[in-house]
């Protein structure tokens, strides 16, 4: 039996055009499917719904595969505008429409969302939003240098943009939560801290009581931004191991053999 969402009245003929609606349908998927599989890719029918007084869409399953869950809509209308119950019926949309449990694609996200640390490539740009809160106006921004902010800008040497205290409070956590943090399993089994190593090389100005760079080729953190409380095997005080200047050999005892002692010649 049709189920209709009771809304606004509308005429029974139109409730009862399922055939016709079906028939639509068909036809609308017989371009893409040929006239066979259209036949079964129309399922059955699930419900009428009203959409006015002399609009009603009829919804049909979706049998054809890559469709699960989606819904064959077929609107139909009947009678000039006050006049629902004369005139032919005509249909006016076929359109495939996701149901309640349609597989679909998830909703878009902008590409600035779903950019990730890593993704950049060779040759891709960047652009940081105009209302990035990591940067202000150089003039504005902490002055780490010898010259003040506005002689650098004024000589043409200043940049335009500075990290703003919100972009190196980002930045600080993330280096200090992050594989050369403190807290990491290196750090943690290390003999020495790199805030006492001679291969540190502190950063200039407000983040340099906390960070630097390690300069040793053979660290596993080599050119990159350590806490001063990272550390690895290869700190510049690590000595090597004491050992005995004579070589000891080793001494094996068999004692899988059976001795007997072999008599005198008479």
């Amino acid at each position: 039996m049709t189920a209709v969402s009771a809304e606004p009245t509308t005429p029974a003929r139109l409730v009862h055009a399922v055939e016709l609606a079906r028939a639509a349908a068909v036809e609308d998927a017989t371009a893409d499917l040929g006239r066979a599989s259209a036949e079964n890719a129309v399922g059955e029918h699930l419900e009428a719904v009203v959409e006015d007084p002399g609009t009603l869409t009829h919804y049909f399953a979706a049998e054809h595969g890559g469709y699960r869950g989606w819904r064959w809509s077929v609107t139909v209308a009947s009678g000039p505008e006050g006049e629902p119950d004369e005139g032919p019926i005509t249909v006016c949309e076929v359109v495939l429409l996701p149901g309640p449990d349609a597989v679909v694609a998830p909703a878009w996200v902008p590409w600035h969302e779903r950019i990730r640390p890593g993704d950049l490539g060779v040759g891709d740009l960047l652009p940081a939003p105009d209302d990035d809160e990591r940067l202000v106006p150089g003039y504005l921004g902490p002055d780490d240098g010898s010259l003040g902010s506005e002689i650098v800008v004024e000589v043409g040497l200043g940049r335009t943009k500075v990290l703003s205290r919100a972009g190196r409070d980002a930045a600080a956590d993330r280096w200090y939560d992050g594989p050369h943090g403190p807290g990491a399993d290196m750090a943690k089994a290390a003999p020495g801290s790199c805030g006492t190593c001679g291969f540190y090389l502190s950063l200039a100005g407000s983040m340099g009581g906390a960070f630097g760079v390690c300069g040793n080729e053979y660290a596993p953190a080599d050119g990159a931004v350590v806490a001063v409380g990272f550390g690895c095997g290869a700190h510049s005080d690590v000595a090597a191991p004491a050992a005995s200047p004579v070589a000891v050999a080793e001494l094996v005892y068999d004692d899988g053999v059976d001795l007997e002692p072999v008599p005198s010649p008479s």
